[in-house]
C-alpha cells in the first residue's frame, strides 16, 4: 500500500506595513540676517511696531498676540512668563541687522510680523541671485531673437518705440537700435515679438507714408489713397493703427492686405 502524504503547514508571514513618513518642516537656520525698509526708503530712524500686533496660527486656529521684550525668549504672549519688558524695533538708514544670537527677533520680522514684505522686508542673497539669473536669462534670449530678427520684424518692433523716425534710419543704425532696446527692455522685446499685431500695425503704417493707403484727418477712415475708396472706419476710442491690424485678419482685410503686399514688393 502507498503511503499516505503527510499534510505540511506552510508558516503563514505577516508583512509589515511601511511607515508612513512625514516630511521634516524646514528648519530655522541660525545665520545673521539684514532687513531693509521697502521702496528704498533710508530714514534717519524708522520704528516699526513691537507690540499690539497679531499672527494667526493656523494649527491652533486663532490669533496670537505677538510682542517683542528684552527678557522673554518668545515672541507669543502667551507663552511668556513673568515681567515683560518692552524692546524697541528702529531700522537706522533704511536698514536692520541682526545678529545670530537674537533669533527671537529675527524670528519675529522673517516669520510672523504683520509688516513683513510690507513695511519691511528680509534681504535674501539666494533669492536676489535666482532673479539676477533670470533677468540674465530673458536679456540673452531677448539678444539672441534680435540677432536673428529680419529687418521687416526689427522695423516693426522699432517703430513702438521710434514711431516715424524708423522711416530715415540705415539697416545699421535700425540693428544696432534694436539690440540695444533688446538688452535694456527684455522682456517688452520679446512680448512685441511675440505679438502679431506689432507687424500688421507697422505693415499699415508703411502702407500710409508709401501714398497706399490714406488715414481721414479725424482718424477715423482709412481709404485707398488712389480714389479715396473707403476701406474700413476705425472704432470709437481705438487706435487707428491697432484697428487697422486687426482688419487685416478678417476676410477682407485679408484681400487688401494681399493687394498692398504686391504693391510694396
Amino acid at each position: 500500500m502507498a503511503k499516505k502524504q503527510e499534510k505540511v503547514e506552510v508558516p503563514v508571514v505577516e508583512t509589515q506595513k511601511p511607515k508612513k513618513i512625514e516630511p521634516k518642516k524646514p528648519s530655522w537656520q541660525i545665520k545673521d540676517r539684514t532687513y531693509f525698509l521697502s521702496d528704498n526708503k533710508t530714514p534717519l530712524s524708522k520704528s516699526i511696531k513691537a507690540s499690539n500686533i497679531y499672527w494667526f496660527d493656523e494649527e491652533k486656529g486663532y490669533e496670537r498676540e505677538l510682542k517683542y521684550t528684552q527678557n522673554q525668549r518668545t515672541v507669543f504672549v502667551d507663552e511668556m512668563v513673568g515681567d515683560q519688558r518692552l524692546e524697541h524695533i528702529i531700522f537706522r538708514n533704511g536698514a536692520l541687522m541682526v545678529p545670530k544670537n537674537k533669533t527671537v527677533l529675527q524670528k519675529l520680522l522673517s516669520l510672523y510680523h504683520p509688516h513683513r514684505d510690507k513695511v519691511f522686508f528680509e534681504h535674501n542673497p539666494e533669492v536676489d541671485a535666482a532673479e539676477d539669473i533670470d533677468f540674465l536669462e530673458m536679456e540673452i534670449s531677448a539678444l539672441m531673437a534680435a540677432k536673428d530678427l529680419d529687418i521687416d520684424m526689427a522695423e516693426a518692433v522699432m517703430r513702438v518705440e521710434l514711431g516715424s523716425e524708423v522711416s530715415k534710419m540705415s539697416s545699421k543704425e535700425l540693428k544696432r537700435d534694436l539690440l540695444l532696446y533688446a538688452k535694456n527692455n527684455p522682456q517688452l522685446f520679446l512680448d512685441l515679438v511675440n505679438d502679431d499685431n506689432v507687424q500688421l500695425r507697422n505693415f499699415g503704417i508703411k502702407a500710409t507714408e508709401m501714398g497706399l493707403l490714406s488715414l481721414s484727418g479725424d482718424q477715423r477712415t482709412f481709404s485707398w489713397a488712389s480714389n479715396n475708396r473707403k476701406l474700413m472706419n476705425v472704432p470709437f476710442d481705438e487706435h487707428p493703427y491697432s484697428a487697422l491690424a486687426a482688419w487685416f485678419k478678417t476676410d477682407e482685410g485679408m484681400e487688401i492686405y494681399s493687394n498692398i503686399e504686391k504693391q510694396l514688393k
